[in-house]
């Protein structure tokens, strides 16, 4: 089935978020196991898979709409020097998807792609759980100190 050509370059623009959050959830997980945050190292690669898993949807429904996936484009990657920065950065890029996610979700429907739409729907419900999971985390930090809250995350 022929898909539409400003859904496709969107879905693509979509795929390249997920491949760049991937990328820095992985190092951010690496960081806290060498740091010894054996927790946070598992929340961290478990966000990761995530995002494969999304990368893998758009793959699919790219190639379902006759696109050609690009996999060779990354957006800019920001790594936390520290478990505070990690969760900032992580933040605000689990923001910048949920917007995105919006918008491709209007556009799929104007264009009458609802299956896509669908799909892009259970991404966003994945993103905004991320997005929560964050907070949670840095209201944890907030509400009991980082040092506390660190202790929490060994082994």
């Amino acid at each position: 089935m022929k898909g539409n050509k400003k859904l496709l370059e969107t879905l693509n623009h979509l795929l390249a978020d997920e491949l760049t959050a991937i990328n820095q959830y992985m190092v951010h997980s690496e960081m806290c196991d060498d740091w010894g945050y054996e927790k946070l190292h598992k929340h961290f690669e478990k966000r990761a898979i995530d995002e494969m898993k999304h990368a893998e949807k758009l793959i699919g429904r790219i190639i379902f709409l006759e696109g050609t996936p690009v996999v060779s484009e990354l957006k800019k990657i920001y790594i936390g020097s520290d478990v505070t920065k990690q969760f900032a950065n992580d933040h605000k890029a689990e923001e910048g998807a949920i917007k995105a996610y919006n918008d491709a979700i209007v556009l799929a429907g104007e264009v009458g792609d609802f299956a896509t739409r669908e799909i892009l729907e259970s991404i966003l419900n994945d993103e905004d759980r991320h997005i929560d999971d964050i907070e949670s985390l840095q209201s944890q930090i907030e509400q009991m100190s980082l040092p506390i809250f660190l202790t929490t995350q060994v082994g």
